[in-house]
Formats: C-alpha cells, sequence, structure tokens
C-alpha cells in the first residue's frame, strides 16, 4: 500500500525556484532517506509532503491517516513541562485521563527520558533532552507515518544510535511509513530501505538507491562497506554532503 505519493512536485520561495519536478514514493512499512547537500531542497520537499507548506505546482497523496513531524529544532512550549510538551501529540484523541497519562510516559520511556525529569521545563534539559521530548511527542500519537528533519544532530553517538534503533522498530513492527532528511550515509543505511538523493540545484530527485538487506539485520561492517562504497564509487552521492568523511578514509 502506497503511504504517500509526489508527483513532479515544486515550490518557489521569493520568486526563485527551490524544488523542481521532485517525484517519489513511500510504501507500507518503508522509511525512505532523503539526502543531499544544503540548500538543494530537503527540508522544503519533506515539508510540502507533510502538508506544512502548499507546492507550487505537482500534486501529492497522502494514503495515512495520522502524521507527525520531528524537525531539527525541538520546537517545545517554554512554558510547558517534558509531560505537558508530549501531550501535544496527543491533540485530537479521545483518551481519558489515565489512558493519557499512561501513553505519554511510554514515549518518555521509549526515548530514555527518566521519569524525575518529566516536570521540568525546556529550559532546564540539555540540548539532547530536548530533541527527546521532541520525538516523544512524535511517538505519543500512534502515527502512521513519520517525518524526520536531521533529528538527531544534538546527541551523543551511543544516544544517537538508541534512537535510530526506536526509528527502525517503530517503523518496521507496526507497518508505518516515514521520510528521513539526513546529511550521514551512515545514519541513512542503519535505518532506511531507500536512499532518494536530490539534486544540488534543487531539480528534483536524481535517483533512489535500494539498501540491502532489512534495516535490523545491517551489520556496522555492512554499514560503513557500503557507505565507503556510495561516496567513493556511485556518481549520484558525489553530491552529498557527508559530514564524517574522515571514517571512510
Amino acid at each position: 500500500m502506497t503511504l504517500l505519493q509526489l508527483n513532479a512536485v515544486g515550490h518557489v520561495f521569493l520568486g526563485r525556484a527551490v524544488l523542481e519536478d521532485a517525484s517519489l514514493r513511500v510504501e507500507h512499512g518503508e522509511m525512505v532517506a532523503l539526502v543531499g547537500p544544503s540548500g538543494c531542497g530537503k527540508s522544503t520537499l519533506s515539508q510540502i509532503a507533510a502538508g506544512l507548506i502548499i507546492p507550487r505546482h505537482g500534486q501529492v497523496t497522502r494514503g495515512y491517516d495520522r502524521s507527525a513531524f520531528v524537525f531539527q529544532e525541538p520546537r517545545l512550549l517554554p512554558w510547558a513541562t517534558v509531560e505537558a510538551n508530549v501531550a501535544l501529540g496527543l491533540s485530537g484523541h479521545a483518551l481519558s485521563r489515565a489512558q493519557q497519562s499512561a501513553r505519554i510516559a511510554d514515549a518518555c520511556r521509549r526515548v530514555s527520558l527518566e521519569e524525575s525529569d518529566w516536570h521540568k521545563f525546556p529550559s532546564q534539559l540539555s540540548g539532547g533532552m530536548r530533541q527527546r521530548t521532541a520525538l516523544a511527542r512524535a511517538l505519543v500519537g500512534d502515527p502512521d507515518f513519520l517525518y524526520f528533519d536531521e533529528p538527531f544532530t544534538a546527541l551523543d553517538a551511543a544516544l544517537r544510535r538508541r534512537m535510530q534503533d526506536l526509528v527502525v522498530t517503530t517503523v518496521l513492527n507496526s507497518g508505518k511509513g516515514g521520510l528521513f532528511i539526513t546529511h550521514d550515509i551512515h545514519e541513512a543505511l542503519r535505518i532506511c530501505h531507500r536512499i532518494a538523493v536530490l539534486d544540488r540545484y534543487g531539480h528534483g530527485i536524481l535517483d533512489c538507491v535500494a539498501v540491502p538487506e532489512m534495516p535490523e539485520t545491517r551489520s556496522d561492517e555492512m554499514v560503513f562497506e557500503m557507505a565507503r562504497r556510495l561516496v567513493c564509487d556511485h556518481p549520484l552521492f558525489a553530491v552529498v554532503d557527508e559530514h564524517d568523511e574522515r571514517r571512510l578514509a
């Protein structure tokens, strides 16, 4: 079942075309990575897909009922506690107070937030904790489709890996779908089924590369070797900014 279909989508900002003729399909139970250099339209494309931006032209077909978006910045309400911020993800859900509390607690635990932190305000949290709160807010409503715009850049390596594993589990075990924006080829290879490479000048998607094996079965060695081959040998990936190039040397 197709959860998201983009057909020849384009957008103009201040009279300048920032995205042209981008087409993409995301199937049931599939996570697709969007990669490309800064300014190529990754965030614009994902926000058009999510309905946050109206495209100048093209068509978007959404086959899911509920979605959630995790941005680069946590975008938390500064006057609300962790629990209250996470509760925003339950807007529109007909749940009892007890059910809401249970869902909030489960979401916080899934992203490794300690119970002692649930009553804190964003100003009392580290950058990584704020980002995990944003992730819990996205997960608490059990959406059918998840959008991620480089959500783990503020996390340390160990916690980032745990959150990547959570994304894999959330999508694969429940048949959800998602778009995941990243500059990190290793991250894309760890969690996604396909990698869509955007043209550096905003002229749509150059191609999609399927990643062998299922995400949960890929070894670190496989991820490292495929990342090396893609960056060194695959012409599409010449346009991708790789933040961790020293690891590919």
